[in-house]
């Protein structure tokens, strides 16, 4: 008889994936800080012509109207790239690693690992106005991929290890685990259950001490403790969060409108990040800080060090810039230019009202926290992610209400407005269903015992076929139930027949019902819940399952088949309230037919 309630919360196999969790945390945290300097030896190569690893940002250059000319090249050697190395490296990195879940069960070329790090630090280092956190998740996404179909494990065990490694890569770019794992449920796993929970958190907690290892444990946008909101200035941030979130969805349409625009282009999609470069140029040789992943740029915002009209010009023309070497399909990040972005109108927008109502309490660097955080809520939909990164990144806890507000009123904006998120639209487009919601599994909250039939005819196992059939013909026995238990003279079950194997000519009527068995009873717990049965008749093959306890497991106390399960599907949805259980208390057979 096999195990008929396999599944379990967590086991040894989820042992298993914390250890490959664990050594995947590893090579992502050191692969994050590979990048980083990478993109920092290109910076130099590009803007200084030096052979340098150091920390260097393209704002300091002084190549005067050749700059004009860098972000060119390095949109040409992108292009090669993605042209003949995989088109993959295109892109953001995180729709792409979606749609590797939803699609192709979590699989991701070994060659994107080297690839897509290769060409983002090639296209930040050249003056690409992005960030890295989004190369290096897809890099991190990569290697828990690759990982996953090098060892023995399921689709789903796989799809943990891809997210795994995607929330390692961000914890290692940001110091930001809580925040990495909530990105991972909400963009990655589509769900939230120890199994894919414990490996996750665990990868993301590794990656972060790595970080800390090599780099510090200090804050990414370090800031000054901002004012304590009152009530009056709470619902000010609400409504800034509101209307950043409908400023994110404009920002989406953006994004997308010139993708589109530069797919009606009669050139191949191979130059197409040239001519992307030449923005990036143009753009960066007005405002030199538009340029490379940022960072520096979001710490000035939440600090207050860039204000007024500096600020505003800033994020105009770093949207410019963004929108389109974005949509011109180079390799690159979003999140650190939505974070400029939303940080800096929020910084704009708490300004203007401090200077309006001084009397109110506002402070333009929570503005700039708030709508930094509201721009990734309500762009991406990672609604709880954006709240805790925001706070894991400035370690201000103070903010915590004010970005609790804000980007909720963000993301229902954007979700009124706009159906998909910045990540979904590509791949929504090409056909691939995302979810849009956690909702409990409805089979997980029902049992077998409350949706099986009770009224269940078993044979004997020594039974003649011929006076069975006899008695089906003649409409001596009617079942509600296609399949018949089959027991012995103890009444223990033996295996389980179908009507058709019955009726069958193949089968002479002098045979026995035991001859009709073929494989061992494949049944359900009576106190199991619904879903267990259903993936059991799934994985076995079969539309039905002999009900049994786990007191009495040889014991039957009633079916389940296919239309009970359809069944509680429909009771379900016309009645929210539980049904009563259909086994009777003493769990006997009604029939049983000689």
């Amino acid at each position: 008889m096999l195990d008929p309630d396999p599944r379990r919360a967590v086991g040894a196999r989820t042992v298993l994936l914390c250890a490959f969790a664990f050594v995947l945390a590893l090579f992502a945290g050191v692969f994050a800080q590979l990048l980083v300097h990478f993109i920092a030896f290109f910076t130099n190569l590009a803007f200084y012509g030096k052979l340098s690893f150091a920390n260097a940002a393209p704002a300091g250059h002084h190549l005067g109207l050749f700059v004009l000319a860098i972000p060119v090249i390095g949109g040409l050697v992108v292009g090669v790239l993605a042209r003949y190395g995989s088109a993959a490296i295109r892109g953001h990195g995180i729709p792409e690693a979606m749609e590797r879940v939803l699609e192709h069960a979590s699989r991701i070329p070994a060659r994107i690992m080297i690839l897509k790090p290769l060409s983002a630090a090639i296209s930040i280092g050249t003056g690409g106005p992005f960030g890295a956190e989004g190369p290096i998740i897809a890099t991190g996404s990569a290697l828990g991929s690759v990982l996953g179909q090098l060892v023995p494990v399921t689709a789903n065990e796989r799809k943990t290890l891809l997210a795994a490694g995607a929330a390692a890569g961000m914890a290692a770019i940001f110091g930001s685990p809580v925040s990495a794992v909530l990105l991972a449920v909400e963009l990655l796993l589509f769900e939230l259950s120890p199994r894919t929970l414990i490996p996750v958190s665990l990868a993301a907690a590794t990656a972060a001490a790595v970080r800390i290892a090599l780099v510090g444990a200090a804050p990414v946008f370090p800031m000054a403790v901002p004012t304590v909101p009152n009530t009056a200035a709470m619902a000010l941030y609400v409504a800034m969060g509101a209307l950043v979130g409908v400023l994110s969805v404009a920002v989406t349409r953006a994004v997308y409108a010139v993708e589109d625009a530069f797919e009606k282009l009669p050139i191949h999609w191979m130059w197409w990040p040239a001519l992307g470069g030449i923005a990036v140029g143009i753009v960066g040789y007005l405002e030199p800080r538009t340029m490379g992943v940022g960072y520096d740029n979001i710490e000035q915002i939440v600090a207050g060090e860039i204000a007024g009209r500096a600020l505003a010009l800033l994020v105009a023309l770093k949207f410019i810039s963004w929108v389109i070497a974005l949509g011109s399909g180079t390799s690159g990040g979003t999140l650190a230019p939505l974070f400029t972005l939303g940080g800096g109108v929020g910084a704009l927008l708490g300004g203007l009202l401090a200077a309006a109502f001084p009397t109110l309490g506002i402070d333009p660097r929570m503005g700039a926290l708030v709508g930094m955080a509201a721009m990734f809520a309500g762009a991406s939909r990672a609604l709880l992610a954006s709240i805790v990164f925001a706070f894991e990144t400035t370690r201000q806890p103070v903010g915590l209400l004010p970005l609790l507000g804000g980007c909720t009123a963000a993301y229902l904006m954007a979700s009124l407005l706009m159906r998909q998120s910045i990540m979904t639209v590509k791949i929504e487009r090409r056909g691939v269903v995302v979810p849009v919601s956690f909702a409990a599994d409805v089979l997980e909250q029902m049992t077998v015992r409350e949706h099986a039939t009770a009224d269940v005819t078993v044979l004997l196992r020594e039974s003649l076929l011929g006076e069975i059939r006899t008695r089906l013909v003649e409409g001596d026995l009617t079942t509600s139930h296609q399949g018949f238990p089959v027991v012995d003279g103890a009444g223990a079950l033996c295996g389980v027949v179908t009507r058709r194997e019955i009726m069958s000519i193949a089968h002479a009527d002098d045979a026995s019902v035991a001859s009709l068995i073929v494989r061992p009873a494949v049944v359900a717990f009576a106190e199991s819940p619904l879903r267990v049965a259903v993936d059991i008749m799934a994985s076995e093959g079969v539309g039905r399952l002999p009900v049994v306890t786990r007191d009495a497991p040889t014991r039957i106390v009633g079916i389940l088949t296919r239309s009970d399960v359809l069944r509680a599907y429909r009771r379900n949805a016309h009645d929210d309230r539980r049904s009563e259980p259909r086994l009777a208390k003493g769990f006997r057979v009604t029939r049983t037919l000689e």
